[in-house]
């Protein structure tokens, strides 16, 4: 059986059948709720495939006399879905019965009964039971209610338009065209309309402009056909444009927000005039302001961005009317927004960007919204950005900024101190001013990861002789007074600890590995992760001593080895620019004290854990540093830390140019584009619009951008063979896969000398697919091909896998039905994951909190390291996050991080860590992690199908 279309769609559950016969009882009875009941039974039944034959005479018998309106709009619900002809197309007897019914609902008292009837014959197509109708249709035109005059309109033009319809009704535009001069409902009117711009276009154009003075006056339904009637038109006749854009430009004063969008797009659409453009960007911007549903914003934003692409010189101008739907309390608007304004920043327009963005960071320290540390922290990034593109402005933005290193939010915090970190390497004016500021904060940073790196920063930038006095000062005051602990407070410590042994194991239990930078697992606290949770005090540490001093109380071995490599750098410098023996002497011993206090420290019992061993060998070595300086030592910790500091920007700026330079190439630019000179231009009467729309398009022309055709390259790749060729049937399919769905262009050719019939492609899915339509059956001649398209849903990014078969009866042998398995087809899933970047911090985030981990063993033929992780990178179509530099040099060893992002916006997280053996193979695992476990298994696959190399 071949589908029918379909004009109503009811979920209904199959689980508790309704019996015909109950059914019927319930429709004979007197009771209209059960009828009532039963009608939308009846529907559901037949909608889902089922045929009950011997209820239509029931109906027209106890239904059709009925006077309920619930009842008769049932009626005519399941008069639209029965089957009205036979197999060969002819009007069943039956349907006889019905044409008068209609007809005595069309003359109804009652402007609802009309109406719906009228909305019925709308989805009519026999023209055997309309054409007795039309008369009643016609006389509706002129009904005293709107509701039955607009329904009248839609009934004339679905007939009009049925393929005997001109016959039927060869006068209606004519009609219409009267019955729109005079009508007054703006509904009705815009039917009218819908109906001419359909089945008349040059009626409506004439209506158009014969009523163009009055357009901003119709209503907002009217004015919508308008821009379509226009966009129509202008597809067709693009020499006519310009008229019609002055129509759409008098429309973006309408007071309908949807009217105005739809202008503003008819005009990207139609136009790449500079002024079109920027009347369409101004009014895009106008309704981000006046919008309060978050939906449209977002909306908004996207339009902005497409335009934000194609005409950034026009958009840049724009850029404070774009920044100011920052006001809008979503986080997801303000990212979004950010995210244009930074591509928009030029020298012209960055010091007014960068004084709003300041006065935004200023509200979020008042506000107490919940999302105000996520959006400080996207500020932060933001402010950072524009410093990094236009340093000129780091000055004005860099000290507000460093009040925010104590900040609760500790994402935002680190932020600062990665930007204060390399503001000071790249301005060396603003070097003094960071450090005095810095060293007068430290005290406020409350954050152990916050403090490794402004103590970095101290160690390397304090050059004078008072900054590096002051430097060991303020690391001593934070310290507190030594040692740590005294013997009794220990002792104290030591039975407290024992008393609180299942506060303690639970701790532990919370534990679980984390990846660091080199590849490796370090055991990490759940608490400590996310970074965000305070210092777990022990005894002996109060929140009122130095920050320094509770977090290294709390069992910060790390943060230990930080502050004892700042000391020594900071000792080595004094001992450079200090005169006075005695104080360089001073300023050890006083280091050495606090180095192995904090040894003493880390092997007391009363610590949640003892210090480890990386820990202590870099203190240790400290301490022998102190004791026994060289001069080639104090190079290396004086200027080679600095200087790979230095090659790490450099990099970073490098990658970020190479980026820059490959969007570039991507433009349309032409080198022999055409130069115009408006001045020198023929006007011939055109508006300043019509110019440059005219210009505009000869560029396109010139470029090819009006003939330009999708690359089918790789066309042929996709083409999969499903049956073998000495099937009776051949088959094979050509992929497209879109973002979310997946369409198969099956070809299907009988192979045999006799005709196939009821052939149908039955398909089903594994994975997250799901079928969008049901098979057909097909007859197919000897010899002769079919093409049938399937369509494939996708709700998530994992590798799915199409399977099925093609099932047919041979006409010499009907009963008889033959099957032919296809081969699977298999959907990767590189066609939904693309490179992305994200920052080193929130990998480590996220990887801590993915709970789907698929590790791969390395097993390959490739022998360097470097050439199996480019494989990698290739095969998995990800980005390599560890930079270049990190990467250099041949120690038989290999750690990289890789990341992609899924359509569906899913993260994928890949760590790849390699060791090369003595007899030359590598080996490691390749770990990949997300939040699904689609990703991470089909991942795996695709790793461990092409780690090999060259397959």
């Amino acid at each position: 059986m071949m589908e029918k279309s379909c004009t109503l769609l009811v979920h209904f559950d199959k689980g508790t059948p309704a019996l015909a016969n109950e059914i019927k009882e319930a429709l004979e009875g007197n009771d209209v709720e059960l009828k009532i009941e039963a009608l939308k039974k009846a529907i559901m039944l037949l909608l889902n495939g089922e045929t009950i034959p011997q209820l239509f005479i029931t109906i027209i018998r106890y239904v059709l006399p009925s006077e309920d309106h619930t009842v008769q709009k049932l009626l005519l619900l399941y008069l639209e879905i029965i089957e009205k002809t036979d197999s060969k197309g002819k009007i069943l007897p039956e349907m006889i019965l019905i044409c008068q019914n209609l007809r005595n609902n069309l003359q109804h008292p009652n402007e609802y009964i009309r109406g719906v009837t009228l909305r019925f014959l709308c989805r009519l197509n026999e023209a055997e039971i309309i054409e007795p109708l039309i008369p009643s249709i016609l006389t509706n035109l002129e009904h005293r209610h709107p509701f039955v005059r607009r329904n009248a309109v839609l009934a004339i033009m679905f007939v009009y338009r049925l393929p005997q319809g001109e016959t039927l009704l060869d006068s209606a535009p004519e009609i219409i065209d009267r019955f729109l001069a005079s009508e007054q409902d703006p509904s009705s009117k815009r039917n009218a309309f819908l109906m001419l711009f359909n089945c008349a276009q040059d009626r409506a154009v004439n209506y158009l402009f014969t009523h163009i003075s009055r357009i901003i006056e119709w209503g907002e339904q009217l004015q919508m056909v308008v821009l379509e009637l226009i966009k129509k038109v202008c597809r067709v006749n693009k020499g006519e444009k310009s008229k019609y854009i002055k129509i759409i430009i008098s429309l973006l004063d309408a007071p309908s927000s949807a009217v105005v969008y739809e202008c503003a797009g008819t005009l990207v659409s139609l136009s790449s005039a500079p002024t079109a453009i920027k009347a369409a960007a101004n009014t895009y911007s106008q309704l981000l302001l006046s919008q309060s549903d978050n939906n449209v914003k977002l909306i908004l934003l996207d339009r902005i961005s497409e335009l934000k692409a194609s005409h950034r010189e026009i958009m840049v101008e724009l850029v404070m009317d774009v920044l100011r739907a920052l006001s809008s309390p979503n986080v997801d608007i303000r990212r979004k927004t950010l995210d244009i304004v930074l591509d928009l920043i030029t020298p012209r327009n960055i010091n007014q960007v960068v004084m709003m963005l300041k006065k935004e960071v200023v509200k979020t320290q008042s506000g107490e919204l919940e999302k105000n540390g996520e959006y400080r922290q996207m500020l932060v990034q933001a402010i950072y950005a524009c410093a990094v593109k236009f340093p000129e402005v780091a000055s004005t933005v860099v000290h507000p900024l460093m009040d925010f290193l104590g900040d609760t939010n500790v994402a935002s915090a680190l932020d600062v101190a990665v930007f204060v970190r390399e503001i000071i390497e790249t301005n060396p004016k603003l070097r003094v001013s960071i450090i005095t500021r810095l060293l007068d904060t430290f005290y406020q940073i409350r954050n152990s990861r916050v403090c490794t790196h402004s103590l970095w920063i101290i160690g390397e930038y304090c050059l004078s002789l008072s900054e590096v006095e002051s430097g060991i000062a303020t690391i001593k005051q934070c310290l507190g007074e030594l040692p740590f602990y005294t013997a009794s407070e220990e002792k104290e410590a030591q039975d407290a600890t024992k008393n609180s042994q299942v506060v303690s194991s639970t701790t532990v239990s919370s534990r679980r590995p984390v990846i660091l930078a080199d590849g490796t697992y370090a055991t990490q606290s759940a608490a400590l992760e996310t970074a965000m949770s305070a210092p777990v005090l022990v005894q002996g540490s109060l929140t009122s001593v130095g920050n320094l001093r509770s977090l290294i109380l709390s069992g910060d071995f790390f943060l230990e080895t930080v502050v004892a490599c700042t000391l020594t750098k900071l000792v080595l410098r004094l001992e450079e620019i200090q005169p006075s023996k005695a104080e360089v002497n001073k300023a050890t011993t006083q280091a050495l004290l606090i180095m192995v206090s904090m040894l003493q420290l880390g092997q007391s019992s009363v610590l949640p854990h003892p210090i480890d061993n990386d820990s202590r060998d870099r203190i240790v070595l400290c301490i022998r540093l102190l004791c026994h300086k060289g001069e080639e030592v104090r190079k290396i910790w004086l200027e080679s830390c600095r200087q790979s500091f230095v090659k790490m920007l450099a990099d970073k700026q490098l990658l970020e140019t190479e980026e820059t330079k490959a969007k570039a190439q991507i433009l349309s630019a032409q080198p022999d584009d055409l130069i115009d000179f408006y001045h020198l231009k023929s006007r011939k009467g055109m508006s300043q619009l019509e110019l440059e729309d005219a210009v505009q398009d000869d560029l396109k022309r010139a470029t090819g951008e009006f003939t330009k055709d999708k690359d089918d390259a790789n066309k042929l790749n996709r083409i999969l063979q499903l049956t073998g060729f000495s099937d009776p049937v051949y088959a094979e399919a050509y992929v497209t896969v879109n973002h979310y769905d997946i369409v198969l262009d099956v070809t299907v050719i009988n192979r045999t000398k006799e005709t196939l019939q009821n052939l149908c492609l039955e398909l089903a899915t594994m994975g997250d697919l799901k079928l969008v339509e049901r098979p057909q059956n097909y007859t197919l001649a000897p010899e002769s091909s079919k093409q049938i398209k399937a369509n494939i849903k996708v709700s998530s990014t994992e590798t799915g896998v199409i399977f099925g078969n093609i099932v047919y009866e041979a006409s010499s042998n009907v009963l008889d039905r033959s099957v032919i398995v296809l081969n699977d087809i298999h959907i990767d899933i590189m066609d939904y994951i693309s490179p992305a970047s994200c920052a080193d911090v929130s990998f480590r985030t996220m990887w801590a909190e993915f709970e789907w981990e698929n590790k791969v063993a390395v097993n390959t033929i490739i022998q360097d390291e470097k050439e199996f992780l480019n494989h990698v990178v290739k095969a998995t179509n990800m980005k390599c996050l560890t930079p270049p530099s990190a990467l250099e040099g041949e120690c038989g060893v290999l750690a990289a991080n890789l990341y992609a992002k899924s359509v569906f916006g899913e993260d994928a997280l890949v760590n790849v860590s390699v060791e090369k053996q003595a007899d030359g193979k590598l080996s490691g695992y390749i770990r990949i992690r997300s939040k699904t476990q689609g990703i991470a298994l089909s991942l795996g696959d695709k790793i461990t199908l092409k780690q090999k190399g060259g397959l």
